[in-house]
């Protein structure tokens, strides 16, 4: 293979594309004790860019109740431009799917962090996440549905 042939990958920039906080029950619930109950999600989009260049945005959003109140609300989207070229088309998915998400999460996790603790609550830290994981499942998913729509179309009566 030549130097052009040959399979590339590059970080062109990594960015917080999007950095949200709210704490709407302040000041009063700055005297709350108990802990409250802690929901995190996960969520990963990407665009093409043209020439090899693909930005991918993972969103973490974290959301604090106790009771019905919510405590606080961050929703953090660090994105990244990536330019993957020569790659084969079936591979070019779970690189944008794995290894990107990877990339940023470091990055998605500490600003989680460190808006939570500005915010005056204790730091929530995310556990390392398993996008492998995801995509595989997401993909097994994706399969059982494309699976289910046939067989309903196979059964549906035809009128004539």
């Amino acid at each position: 293979m030549t130097q052009q042939e040959a399979p590339s990958f590059a970080i062109e920039k990594l960015y917080v594309k999007d950095l949200s906080l709210e704490v709407p029950s302040a000041p009063e619930i700055y005297l709350e004790r108990e802990s409250p109950e802690v929901n995190i999600q996960l969520q990963t989009a990407m665009k093409g860019l043209g020439d090899g260049a693909f930005e991918v945005t993972l969103t973490v959003t974290v959301t604090a109740k106790l009771a019905e109140k919510t405590v606080f609300l961050v929703e953090v989207g660090q994105a990244g431009i990536f330019r993957i070229k020569n790659v084969p088309e079936d591979n070019l998915e779970p690189i944008l799917s794995i290894a990107c998400p990877n990339i940023l999460f470091p990055y998605a996790r500490e600003l989680v962090s460190d808006s939570i603790t500005r915010a005056g609550f204790a730091p929530v830290l995310l556990q390392p996440v398993n996008f492998e994981a995801l995509y595989a499942a997401r993909a097994q998913q994706q399969q059982a549905a494309a699976l289910a729509t046939e067989s309903v179309a196979e059964g549906t009566p035809t009128i004539q």
